[in-house]
């Protein structure tokens, strides 16, 4: 029961510092500013709820995902890991991930999907966590990856509704402190995933 409580605190950090809902909040913010407020709670439960489901689905048919394109647990550790630093270290070096870029001329109904949910909530770094969550795991360890992306979304949707008062509340400065703090938690997480890999291929 330890191992799993344990499991479980690791796949949510992981999860909250590559989702990280309180710096996403300005971008959210910066989407729907000529948003009402019922329009804005729409689009933020429609981004969460579909970034959900599309993770959802990665998690699920990551194994076979797995044995159609003969992917090896090391190349996905490997190369995952590189990825996940990779979007760590931009957020460290304050630049403006490719993996969260957004457009503000989009239209209200495609702003849920694109760029909220794709990819700013389920990019590819946010996948590939949840992947290397599952890839070894049984199925309790998929229950708890599932259960804890499910909360993570619904957090995701408080900030989301909340923005305003939390933006006013912790000020820009602060949030950009706490991006820095998650973007030096994602490079642990994506180093840790490379030695991990390179564990596995040489049987150390």
């Amino acid at each position: 029961m330890k191992e799993y409580i344990m499991y479980a605190f690791t796949v949510f950090t992981g999860f909250f510092a590559i989702m990280n809902p309180i710096a996403n909040t300005p971008i959210f913010l910066g989407l729907v500013k000529d948003k009402n407020e019922k329009t804005k709670r729409q689009i933020a439960k429609t981004s969460t709820f579909t970034a959900f489901i599309i993770v959802l689905i990665f998690v699920i048919l990551g194994k076979y995902i797995f044995e159609i394109f003969s992917i090896t647990i090391p190349a996905f550790k490997i190369t995952g890991g590189v990825l996940i630093f990779y979007v760590g270290f931009e957020m460290l070096m304050s630049q403006k991930s490719k993996f969260h870029s957004t457009n503000k001329e989009v239209e209200q109904e495609s702003i849920a999907i694109s760029p909220l949910a794709i990819p700013i909530l389920a990019g590819p770094g946010t996948i590939v966590t949840a992947m290397n969550f599952v890839s070894s795991g049984n199925f309790i360890h998929i229950c708890i990856v599932i259960i804890n992306f499910a909360l993570m979304s619904f957090l995701t949707f408080v900030a989301f509704t909340l923005s305003d008062k939390i933006v006013e509340k912790i000020g820009q400065n602060m949030i950009a402190v706490i991006g820095k703090i998650m973007g030096l938690i994602i490079s642990i997480i994506g180093t840790g995933m490379i030695i991990e890999g390179i564990k596995s291929l040489f049987k150390f």
